[in-house]
């Protein structure tokens, strides 16, 4: 099975298309579940002089293609 997606993907993409198709395929309650879990965050701050500075967020979502 290994050889047809060799060549084109990483292993990490091609696990990341087998998991959008699964998610693709799923009932409507289910889908809305798994997107959102899907959704992964970011929560960053920029320390000066020992003080922590104002937290940022920044959400990255993947879309279906």
């Amino acid at each position: 099975m290994s050889q047809f997606w060799k060549p084109t993907f990483t292993y990490l993409q091609y696990a990341q298309v087998c998991a959008r198709a699964v998610r693709n395929s799923l009932k409507e309650e289910a889908r809305v579940v798994a997107i959102r879990r899907d959704e992964q965050g970011l929560k960053y701050a920029k320390w000066e002089a020992g003080k922590q500075g104002e937290l940022k967020n920044t959400v990255g979502n993947r879309t279906a293609a």
